[in-house]
């Protein structure tokens, strides 16, 4: 299953799953360096981070952006 980091609040991350559903998972959970816009998948109970989903999230919303200005 796919995870975003959707934000932080206190000791939880609100996590956006694949079908839009939001999960808090207390931070202990998720890799130290998590982050919110972070993708992650969760396989066995453990939460790992997914570059290659997070970078092509990243690229898709600085294209939105650049869309917005340009």
């Amino acid at each position: 299953m796919k995870y975003i980091i959707d934000r932080f609040e206190e000791d939880l991350a609100v996590l956006e799953g694949e079908n839009k559903e939001m999960l808090n998972v207390p931070r202990g959970f998720l890799p130290d360096d998590a982050k919110e816009g972070d993708c992650l998948r969760k396989k066995n109970g453990i939460y790992t981070f997914d570059k290659e989903a997070t970078a092509l999230l990243k690229k898709d919303i600085d294209n939105l952006i650049d869309d917005l200005f340009i």
